[in-house]
């Protein structure tokens, strides 16, 4: 009983995990990374459609990602749809191909998206947290209605806390991480 709170302690420390590392990802750092075009959005005969299902997305180099639309007619749609995102990138197209070169980042800017980071990397140790208090609150319940001992519970609790001081400890290091990443030059 108590291993199945634990699990699904573990489970939903998971998905914050999963989250900050999805969120990240879109964080632009001066590298070409195709992630952070996964927001961006054309209008497909009528449909919002992800830039990734009407194009082949690539980076030939570490400051360029290049876009071939499977469609010539949508190069332009394209390049509206960059333009609007808020990413601050420049498209320019040859009328087959669209190059999408990746500035370097200035300090002030660098510092500020560590800032960003290290929000992200707070709102998981919140959910990490939140999964903590929940398990707890189970484990309490458990034990007022005598289907686990305050032994039981006492452990119970130890465990959940190992659990969580762990998760904490991953999600430090991806931040760290990309910070790092970040200030790179």
């Amino acid at each position: 009983m108590v291993k199945d709170i634990l699990d699904e302690g573990r489970t939903s420390m998971e998905k914050a995990i999963k989250a900050l590392r999805r969120d990240m990802a879109r964080v632009r750092t001066g590298r070409a990374s195709i992630s952070l075009l996964d927001d961006v959005k054309i209008d497909y005969y009528g449909t919002p459609t992800p830039l990734s299902q009407v194009a082949n997305l690539s980076v030939p180099e570490p400051r360029l990602i290049t876009i071939q639309p499977w469609e010539k007619n949508l190069i332009s749609d394209i390049e509206r749809a960059i333009y609007k995102s808020d990413l601050g990138l420049n498209p320019s197209s040859d009328g087959i191909l669209i190059r999408l070169p990746i500035p370097s980042l200035t300090e002030e800017r660098r510092k500020e998206m560590a800032k960003q980071v290290r929000r992200m990397g707070e709102d998981a140790k919140i959910s990490t947290r939140s999964a903590r208090r929940d398990a707890n609150e189970t484990l309490k319940l458990l034990e007022k209605d005598k289907e686990i001992t305050a032994d039981d519970l006492k452990q119970g609790e130890k465990d959940v806390q190992q659990l969580t001081d762990d998760y904490v400890s991953k999600i430090d290091s991806i931040v760290k991480e990309k910070e790092q990443e970040l200030m790179e030059l």
